[in-house]
């Protein structure tokens, strides 16, 4: 694509040079004789590369590069002058200008300055583009405030960025510390509730006798203590989102009456005769199997039907190793501007301890002892002597096949039993995987390749 350049000067002579040496060289050059004209040209003609005297008649080029700045703050404008000083020059890259040349100039250094700035607009320019894919990516790797990069949670993402959009209710599994919260709070910020109300209720945490009139709200006199009318945390929420964690604690006399909510749209506050509509959008989160429980009675079926209209699973952190990495440096980011601390990263070796450990706290655990690692951690990077000595110890918390995976997938499950006889096989044998393999049962070279399949670092 040609490329245009505008001259600017008032010395008709300097004017036909420019414009003869730059057209020689494949340039579409314009040319006036003061800044009043480039003023308009500009208004006429989208420019490239700008030449600008700086003395010349009605409006000169310092007054040219505070009148124009908007419109040549993507233009490359090379300032000349007879008259040059370190001083003129430093006001002019001050006012927006890109490099500065004293007259009488060679034709090589007009063409040399040419391609310098040449050289800066495509820099600049590829500098655009990376940051557009950069951005691409941080946005298919990212839902909300989470992050990550495994295929696992990837796909949770493009599930609840498609989610987000309807009203559907949404159950969201997962055990404790993988992110639930972040979810439900993604899926409402996603939508066209997002100007709304979201409001989280930890179904466990409120006393049985308190939590019928904090979700549905209660009548003045409905009961010793009820001063005045009660608008519950559903009313609250009218218009948004309410967020329903540790549904599986809810007490079973309160999911009939949840049931009707999500049936109706409505609800009756204690001791009112009168149900109330509401506009509510309801996101459930539970760490307990509902299945399960509604085999032993303890949820109802009915409910579990309909909250579960469009379930959302969490993978445990043990389930996506590959995601430590990311997640450490977003928390010592996180917590060096927190603690007023310039952490920079860790070392392969502190790393390679986070990666063989269990995680059952998940992603809240790996959070809170980033934070305790970067206010011990000396240096700007974090070392294994910051971590905590459970982890320098290589221990981990016995689990059962169900405390470690509890999907469905025949496949993720037997990859889980694989990583974890993998590593305790090489913890009994102190890291020799000679003997290791001889305890599973498989060749060397095969033990091998599933140690650099699931990222298990000695």
């Amino acid at each position: 694509m040609e490329k245009r350049i505008l001259i600017i000067d008032d010395e008709a002579n300097m004017r036909h040079m420019l414009t003869a040496l730059l057209n020689e060289s494949g340039f579409k050059v314009d040319s006036v004789s003061d800044g009043l004209q480039a003023l308009q040209k500009l208004d006429e003609t989208n420019y490239n590369f700008i030449f600008c005297d700086v003395r010349m008649p009605n409006m000169d080029g310092m007054t040219f590069l505070k009148t124009a700045a908007e419109r040549i703050e993507n233009i490359n404008v090379i300032m000349m002058s007879a008259y040059g000083s370190i001083e003129t020059a430093v006001e002019a890259m001050k006012l927006g200008a890109y490099d500065y040349i004293s007259k009488p100039f060679k034709t090589d250094e007009v063409l040399l300055t040419l391609r310098k700035a040449d050289e800066r607009e495509r820099l600049k320019n590829e500098n655009i583009i990376l940051k557009e894919q950069i951005k691409e990516i941080a946005e298919r790797s990212s839902f909300g405030k989470m992050i990550a990069k495994s295929r696992s949670m990837k796909s949770v993402f493009r599930l609840a960025e498609k989610v987000a959009l309807y009203d559907t209710t949404v159950l969201i599994t997962g055990a404790s510390g993988t992110g639930k919260e972040l979810v439900a709070r993604g899926l409402h910020y996603g939508g066209n509730r997002a100007k709304n109300p979201f409001i989280p209720v930890n179904c466990g945490g409120i006393p049985e006798s308190l939590l019928e009139s904090e979700l549905f709200g209660h009548k003045k006199g409905a009961f010793t203590g009820a001063n005045k009318d009660y608008k519950g945390l559903f009313e609250a929420a009218n218009g948004g989102t309410i967020f329903l964690d540790e549904i599986g604690d809810l007490p079973f006399t309160l999911q009939v009456k949840l049931l009707r909510v999500l049936q109706d749209n409505e609800v009756r506050p204690v001791g009112e005769t009168q149900s109330k509509l509401i506009d509510v959008r309801v996101i459930a989160a539970t760490s307990k199997n509902l299945d399960k429980e509604v085999e032993k009675g303890n949820f109802r079926e009915d409910l579990f039907y309909r909250l579960n209209v469009l379930p959302i699973r969490l993978p445990p952190l043990i389930e996506r190793s590959e995601d430590i990495p990311l997640l450490c440096q977003h928390f010592i980011d996180q917590f060096s501007v927190k603690l007023g601390k310039k952490m920079t990263g860790i070392t392969p070796s502190a790393m390679s301890l986070l990666l063989q450990h269990s995680w059952p706290g998940n992603v809240r655990e790996l959070e809170n002892m980033i934070e305790r690692a970067v206010v011990l951690a000396e240096g700007d990077v974090l070392v294994p002597e910051n971590l905590p000595h459970n982890i320098l110890n290589g221990e981990r918390a016995s689990q059962s096949p169900e405390d470690i995976f509890n999907g469905f997938s025949i496949k993720t499950g037997k990859e889980i039993l694989e990583k974890n006889l993998i590593r305790r096989a090489l913890e009994a044998t102190g890291g020799n995987r000679t003997h290791a393999a001889k305890l599973l049962e498989i060749s060397h070279p095969s033990l091998l390749q599933k140690m650099k399949v699931y990222n298990i670092l000695l």
